[in-house]
This record gives structure tokens, C-alpha cells and sequence, in this order.
């Protein structure tokens, strides 16, 4: 089973909202019922704008993401796959990626085709030229993972190292991260830290966090965008 993660540019002639919800609604079970073996979707609608701050290299910035998990990510077996998300219109950029799950969301599970609560953040980047790959693997996967858990309070914690890019122009990203916070922490940085109501932690937290993520990420190279996450079917 391999994951593909697509990332996804709304027409700007088309509404916001409407463009959220056909992602949702619409190509979510398309692809269930084209056999895809799990879908999740991430939109970045109105009840995740202001959730936490965000990062921007990329403009414009994607406003969706649809996760696909399937027998294969060769092109012929992706074809309806990659024709239902087509269909939204936009732009889109697909990676297949190795998926690990460090963390999974135990404390906020959602019905199938509902809004998990919280907000899920998405972050994108590449691997700095200064750091070989192996050592910023090591330093991503190995040393950091802990340090991500430690400093924050996430209930879902994702890390997908890109393999290769799947469509033509797709911008260049080496890793994709998905990060579950809860309801506490939309529009409050503490509890997104995990120090509410502490200013000492709040402070330890943030510069220890940004301290590790500087051993391998370069912030001009980095775009976060906060979503609403709704698993349409969880991969077995």
C-alpha cells in the first residue's frame, strides 16, 4: 500500500467555501468509490483560519490537501484517482510519501466524514542544502520527533518523507507533516505550546521547538497552513 498526498490550489473564480466543501463532499467519496483504500481531506476553511500561526514560501498558497492511500502509485493504477481530484478544477501537486505515524489521534476521533475536532496543521518543507539527507533524516525522524511531542500539545503527529513528486510542476518538498492540536489551543499560542497559564514554559517550549526545527528546516523554505480535517475512510 502506498500514500499519495495531493496538494490543492483553488480556482480563484471559485468561492471558498464552495471549494472546501466539493473537496469534502464531493471527491472525498469519489475516491472511495473509485476503491481507494483510505482518503483523508484537509481543507483550510473558516473554521481553521487565525487557528495557529503560519508559515508562507509559496504563493498562492495551497488551501487543501487530499490524502489517498492505494494498492499503487504508479500512473496507470493512479489514473482514476488522480482523474477525480482533477476534476476540482485547480491546481494540483501530488507526492507519493512514506508515512509515519509517531503519534496517532487517540483523544479526538471523529465519525467517518466528520470534522475532527481541533485543527489539524500542515506543515510543508525541503531539506536544507547544508545538511546531507541521511543526517537530516536522522535529525527530523530520530531526534526531533521527541522534542515536537514534548513542546506541544498535539493529539495526532505525522511525519511523510516524500519520495517523489508525482505531477510535473509540483513545487519542491521534501517532507509533509500533519499535526492534530485541540480545541484549546485555536487562537491561544500558549496552549498550543502546552503552557497555559505558565509564561516560563510557554517560553522554554517555543524556543526549544524552534531551536530543533533550525537543525533542519530552513523557515524560508517552510509553508504551514492550518485545516479542518475530515477522514472520509480510514486506511486499514
Amino acid at each position: 500500500m502506498e500514500k499519495i498526498v495531493h496538494a490543492l490550489w483553488r480556482d480563484p473564480r471559485e468561492d471558498p467555501a464552495g471549494f472546501c466543501r466539493r473537496v469534502r463532499e464531493e471527491v472525498g467519496p469519489l475516491l472511495v468509490e473509485r476503491g481507494a483504500l483510505g482518503v483523508a481531506v484537509n481543507v483550510a476553511d473558516e473554521a481553521a483560519r487565525g487557528a495557529a500561526p503560519a508559515f508562507r514560501s509559496c504563493t498562492p498558497q495551497m488551501e487543501a490537501f487530499i490524502s489517498v492511500w492505494v494498492d499503487s502509485a504508479n500512473r496507470a493504477s493512479r489514473a482514476p484517482f488522480d482523474e477525480a481530484v482533477g476534476s476540482l478544477g485547480g491546481r494540483v501537486a501530488s507526492y507519493a510519501v512514506s508515512e509515519s505515524q509517531p503519534m496517532r489521534n487517540t483523544r479526538f476521533p471523529a465519525a467517518p466524514g466528520e470534522r475532527t475536532p481541533g485543527f489539524i496543521q500542515i506543515a510543508l518543507f525541503r531539506r536544507p542544502p547544508r545538511v546531507a539527507r541521511e543526517a537530516w533524516l536522522d535529525i527530523w525522524l530520530e531526534s526531533h520527533t521527541q522534542v515536537a511531542i514534548d513542546t506541544q500539545d498535539t493529539f495526532l503527529y505525522v511525519q511523510n518523507v516524500v519520495g517523489r513528486a508525482l505531477s510535473f510542476d509540483a513545487p519542491r518538498y521534501d517532507a509533509i507533516v500533519e499535526e492534530g492540536f485541540p480545541p484549546a489551543a485555536f487562537g491561544d499560542i500558549r496552549a498550543f505550546y502546552d503552557a497555559a497559564g505558565d509564561e516560563a514554559r510557554y517560553q522554554r517550549n517555543q524556543a526549544s521547538m524552534r531551536e530543533s526545527c533550525a537543525r533542519f528546516i530552513d523557515f524560508d523554505k517552510l509553508d504551514v497552513v492550518q485545516t479542518s480535517q475530515y477522514i472520509i475512510k480510514a486506511p486499514a
